[in-house]
C-alpha cells in the first residue's frame, strides 16, 4: 500500500516516449551493467531524475532490469528458442 502512495505524490510521470527510450538505450548499451549517471549521459534526452526513478521501478517489476549493487542489467530475452527451450525444457 506505501507503494501506491508514493506513487500518487510523483511530481513528473514518464510518457510512453520515455519509457521507450529509456528501454532502448538499456537494450542497446555495449556494457553489461551501468549505473543511473552513466545511463542519464546516455540518454538522448535529459530526464528528471525522479521521473527516472518510476521508470527503472517499472522495468525492474516487469522483469526486464535487474538492479544490483553494481548497477542496472537489461535482462529481458524475446527469443523464440529461448521461451520455446523454457517451455519444453526439464525442471531440475
Amino acid at each position: 500500500m506505501p507503494e501506491l502512495i508514493e506513487r500518487k505524490k510523483a511530481e513528473h510521470y514518464p510518457t510512453l516516449n520515455t519509457v521507450f527510450m529509456v528501454e532502448d538505450t538499456l537494450k542497446n548499451m555495449d556494457e553489461s551493467v551501468i549505473s543511473v549517471a552513466e545511463l542519464k549521459r546516455k540518454l538522448p534526452k535529459q530526464i528528471n531524475h525522479n521521473t527516472l526513478k518510476l521508470i527503472l521501478e517499472y522495468l525492474e517489476e516487469s522483469n526486464k532490469i535487474a538492479v544490483t549493487m553494481n548497477g542496472i542489467t537489461w535482462i529481458h530475452n524475446t527469443s523464440p528458442k529461448l521461451r520455446k527451450a523454457i517451455k519444453e525444457g526439464l525442471e531440475l
